[in-house]
Parts: C-alpha cells; sequence; structure tokens
C-alpha cells in the first residue's frame, strides 16, 4: 500500500464498509500507513472525516481514533508540515465529534484514550472542549479502567496546568492596564 498510494481509496472503500469483517483490517493497514507518513492521509481528509462516524466495530474504532490523534499531533507540531495547511476546520469539527462520541459511548479503553488526547490537544484551538471533556473525565472516572483513569489523570492535569498559565498571562495583561 505504500509504495501503491493510488490503492488508498479502495482500502478506504473497505474500511468504510463498516459491517464488514474486513473492515478492522483495512483500519489497521490504514493506520499502519498514517503511523508511517501521516501524509498519506492528505489527499484523503474529506472521505475520512465524512465516513469516520459510521466506525462502530471496535476493532476498527481503535485505529480511526488512533489516526485522529496522530492527524490532530502532526497538525499541532512545532515543525511546519502539510497537515497543517490541509486540514480544514470542517476536518478538524468530524474529528471532535467523533471523539466525543467514543467518550460518551460504550467503547473500550484504548479509543477514549486516542479520543481524550486528540480533544485536549484540539481544545487548545477550540476553547469550549476542555471544559466538555472535563465534565466527561470527571463523571466516568469512578467507573472506568485503570488505564483509563491513568490517561485521564494526565488529561486533567494538563488542562489544570493550561488554566493557571492563561490565568497568569490575563493577570499580566491587567497589570499593564492598570495606569501608575
Amino acid at each position: 500500500m505504500m509504495n501503491n498510494p493510488d490503492l488508498i481509496p479502495k482500502l478506504l472503500d473497505i474500511l468504510f464498509r463498516v459491517d464488514d469483517k474486513t473492515s478492522p483490517r483495512a483500519a489497521w493497514v490504514f493506520e499502519f500507513m498514517c503511523s508511517n507518513n501521516i501524509n498519506t492521509i492528505i489527499p484523503h481528509l474529506d472521505v475520512f472525516t465524512e465516513q469516520i462516524h459510521k466506525v462502530h466495530l471496535d476493532s476498527a474504532v481503535r485505529p480511526v481514533a488512533k489516526i485522529c490523534e496522530l492527524i490532530t499531533k502532526s497538525y499541532t507540531s512545532k515543525q511546519d508540515n502539510q497537515i497543517k495547511k490541509a486540514l480544514t476546520a470542517t476536518h478538524k469539527e468530524r474529528i471532535i465529534e467523533v471523539c466525543f462520541d467514543y467518550m460518551i459511548n460504550d467503547k473500550k479503553v484504548a479509543p477514549k484514550a486516542y479520543s481524550m488526547t486528540t480533544l485536549y490537544i484540539l481544545g487548545k484551538e477550540y476553547d469550549w472542549i476542555h471544559p466538555e471533556l472535563v465534565l466527561i473525565l470527571e463523571q466516568d472516572f469512578a467507573l472506568q479502567s485503570a488505564a483509563f483513569k491513568a490517561r485521564a489523570k494526565q488529561i486533567l492535569y494538563k488542562i489544570k496546568k493550561d488554566k493557571k498559565r492563561l490565568m497568569a498571562k490575563k493577570t499580566v495583561k491587567v497589570i499593564k492596564l492598570i495606569p501608575k
């Protein structure tokens, strides 16, 4: 597949046959490709983000959630890359929607963990995400596994740290505005 990117549309077609047992295998292949070179998804971002909400088999949901995380990590990377130019607001909104769906629905830990990270990252750009994410994490905390709790603690810590940093910046701005 990596040597024949013209086959990616066929792979995505199999991936989005969501009731077919071969769908997860296509998802695993696509995740592997994206892990090795995230830019392979760029020509297919529209199709991928339009269809991801349909994926429901657990073994296909995990690679889809991982791909969403890979996209957002690349998008927010300090290094200049093609994802930063290709990812649109519509793509991000679709990713946000599916990640929140994974968080609130009965999914396994891995998709929830990838979704937490994705939502945390995109929450830096969309200020309404962090409060919603915190609410979900706090509500589900007692009911979830140790792996969920570990990732949730990390994300909650990062959100709290970011909030403190933001408040400190606002305080500095207010102090600078006060006449002497």
